[in-house]
């Protein structure tokens, strides 16, 4: 729904009643995917698409349907149904839409519209709805903040928004829309409900620092987390697109001077592999006054030794070098390039869901962290750590195999 926030944002603002069918699950080949979607007016305008093109006509009718009627429904379109040639779904997909009233009494009017507004505006937040449910749940929504903030609710229990603030935030956190599947009491056991979570986030951004072979590891790795990966080292003949193939970008330039000039925000993700001090005490002297989530650096404990005295002496005090994790990456006894990059993802995910690193195996911590327990809340933390880095450690916690083992 989101895709068409700008023209939603205008329609509510108009005091237009409309029908918004919405794409929920996608089989097989199929124009589009989760979240794209078709708004109705009470004039027959529609917007959006959900197939482009291939069953707009049946949906539409549905759309007016439901609008007139005031009733969600879920229906199903693809090869398996009778009518799919019918409907002009001839590519040889599935696709499940959700068609929601969004009239003038609803009580989601204004959750929806908070969403189209902050989409359009291009800030960040999180929309969930129950797409797969009882009907008298179906198309409820509640809207989640990047500070834990809400606005409306499922329809269900307290507990069953909170697990879902909980879900939605940990989406807008990659930037990715995606379905989730939860009990109707807010425990993760899947099969009552299904959400559907869209974001208007861009995904967050990992800039790495080094053009080594454990930095093209870390980079599949990062892909696959979702973020949107940086490499940038100052020397060309190593900073190259061969080399980097899955970086959405590789920039040569001094790591310093590209961190002053580079966007970065509280999701933003700095791994500094080149551990040779000529790089990383200029770019480390710029990174931890910086508001991001995680500062991570390689390097032996006797490298760290060197370059937390080399930091103090370039003026950074305690509150600043306690932010920074090294040498980086859990304890896992990593070796490879890509052991190397799991431990470092595996620290920078405790970090980001205040997880400790332990093995759950032994323990009674909880598996799912909601927002207030986790480590995004937003407060800051003692001895100056930012609160989204809190981790706690067990004792061996705290260097990569590998990146222990560098120089």
């Amino acid at each position: 729904m989101l895709d068409i926030a700008g023209e939603l944002h205008e329609w509510l603002e108009q005091g237009r009643e409309f029908a918004v069918a919405t794409v929920v699950s996608v089989d097989g080949s199929a124009p589009r995917g989760p979240g794209a979607a078709l708004a109705v007016d009470a004039d027959g305008t529609a917007i959006g698409s959900v197939s482009g093109g291939c069953v707009e006509g049946a949906v539409h009718e549905l759309c007016t349907r439901v609008l007139a009627d005031g009733t969600a429904v879920r229906q199903r379109y693809g090869y398996s149904d009778d009518d799919a040639f019918a409907v002009g779904l001839t590519c040889g997909g599935v696709i499940d839409v959700l068609v929601a009233p969004v009239r003038a009494d609803e009580a989601g009017r204004a959750v929806l519209g908070a969403a189209a507004r902050a989409a359009a505006g291009r800030e960040p937040a999180a929309l969930a709805r129950v797409v797969r449910g009882p009907v008298e749940l179906l198309g409820h929504a509640l809207l989640v903040r990047p500070d834990g903030t809400s606005q409306g609710g499922l329809g269900g229990s307290a507990a069953l928004d909170r697990t879902a603030a909980a879900e939605a935030r940990a989406l807008l956190d990659t930037g990715r829309t995606g379905v989730v599947d939860i009990a109707e009491d807010g425990s993760h056991c899947p099969g009552g409900l299904t959400l559907l979570v869209e974001t208007s986030a861009p995904p967050p951004r990992m800039i790495v620092f080094g053009a080594i072979d454990f930095a093209a590891a870390l980079v599949r790795t990062a892909r696959f987390l979702g973020y949107h990966v940086t490499v940038c080292d100052a020397r060309p003949v190593f900073a190259t697109r061969a080399r980097f193939p899955d970086a959405d970008e590789v920039v040569v330039d001094w790591p310093h001077r590209y961190l002053q000039r580079t966007a970065t925000d509280a999701r933003t993700v700095l791994c500094v592999l080149t551990h040779d001090a000529k790089f990383d005490i200029p770019l480390l002297t710029e990174a931890l006054r910086l508001p991001v989530a995680y500062v991570g650096a390689m390097g032996s404990r006797r490298t760290h030794a060197d370059r937390e005295g080399r930091l103090r002496a370039a003026g950074l005090g305690e509150r600043e070098l306690a932010r920074l994790r090294s040498p980086i990456g859990l304890d896992l006894g990593a070796r490879t390039p890509e052991e190397t990059a799991l431990s470092i993802a595996a620290e920078i995910v405790a970090a980001r869901r205040g997880g400790t690193g332990l093995p759950l195996t032994g323990t009674d911590v909880p598996i799912h962290r909601d927002a207030e327990e986790g480590a995004d809340d937003g407060r800051e933390p003692e001895h100056g750590a930012p609160a989204r880095e809190r981790l706690v450690r067990s004792p061996a916690a705290g260097a990569a195999g590998a990146a222990g083992t560098a120089a």
